[in-house]
C-alpha cells in the first residue's frame, strides 16, 4: 500500500469533527495520517484529545499578531514543520489572508452546515429557517480564498422540520456532518492520487438521508 497522506487538521473549539477523522485514521485501509491539530484558541477543547490520541499539537492566538497575514505566515511555517501534505478545517474559526488560502487551494478541505452554494457565512442554520427551505445540510468543499465558494466534494441532506429552530437543526446536520467528512476526505484523497489537483474533477455527492 502507498503511504498514506499526511493531514493537519484545524480547529478552534471541541473538534467534533475531527474526533471522528481521527477514529477514521486508524483503520489501516484509510489513505490519511493525521500527523496534527493545530488551534489558533488556547482553550479549544479538542486539543485534550488529540493529546489523549498522541497526536502532536500547536496553539498559535492569532490575537498575538498585527494582521491577518502574519498570523497565517505562522501557521504556515508550524504546517511545513509538520510535513503537511492536506489541511482538513474542523469547526476552525479564522479566514485565511489570500496568500495562505492561494498557496493551499488544491489541498485544503472545509465542512459547512448548509447545501452549499446557499447560506454561506455565520448562522447557516437560522438563514436556512429564514428562508423557509424543506432540506438543508451539510458540504464539504475545497477551500479557496473567496468564503465559502470552494468546489464542493461532498453534500451531506437532512430534512428542515416544522418545528425546528437553529439549534436543532444544528445537531440534525452536525450527525450528518460526522457521517460525510472522513468519506469526504478519502474520496478527495483517492482523486488527488488519480488526477493533477489542479484539474482534477471534483463533482458534489448527494448523500442521502
Amino acid at each position: 500500500m502507498s503511504a498514506k497522506t499526511k493531514v493537519a487538521i484545524l480547529i478552534s473549539g471541541r473538534g467534533s469533527n475531527m474526533r471522528t477523522l481521527i477514529q477514521s485514521a486508524k483503520d489501516h485501509a484509510y489513505p490519511a495520517e493525521i500527523i496534527g491539530v493545530f488551534s489558533n484558541r488556547t482553550d479549544a477543547a479538542g486539543l485534550e484529545f488529540a493529546h489523549s490520541e498522541g497526536i502532536q499539537t500547536s496553539v498559535i492566538s492569532h490575537k498575538d499578531f498585527d494582521s491577518r497575514e502574519s498570523f497565517c505566515e505562522a501557521l504556515d511555517a508550524q504546517l511545513e514543520a509538520w510535513g503537511a501534505e492536506l489541511l482538513v478545517h474542523a469547526g476552525y474559526m479564522r479566514i485565511h489572508a489570500d496568500g495562505f488560502a492561494q498557496k493551499w487551494t488544491g489541498k485544503m478541505l472545509n465542512i459547512h452546515p448548509s447545501l452549499l452554494p446557499s447560506f454561506k457565512g455565520l448562522h447557516p442554520q437560522q438563514q436556512a429557517l429564514d428562508a423557509g427551505v424543506k432540506i438543508s445540510g451539510a458540504t464539504v468543499h475545497e477551500v479557496t480564498p473567496e468564503l465559502d465558494a470552494g468546489p464542493p466534494v461532498l453534500q451531506g441532506v437532512v430534512p428542515v422540520l416544522d418545528a425546528d429552530d437553529a439549534d436543532t437543526l444544528a445537531a440534525r446536520i452536525l450527525k450528518v456532518e460526522h457521517q460525510i467528512y472522513p468519506v469526504a476526505l478519502k474520496q478527495f484523497i483517492e482523486k488527488r492520487g488519480n488526477n493533477d489537483a489542479a484539474t482534477a474533477d471534483h463533482s458534489s455527492f448527494i448523500w442521502p438521508q
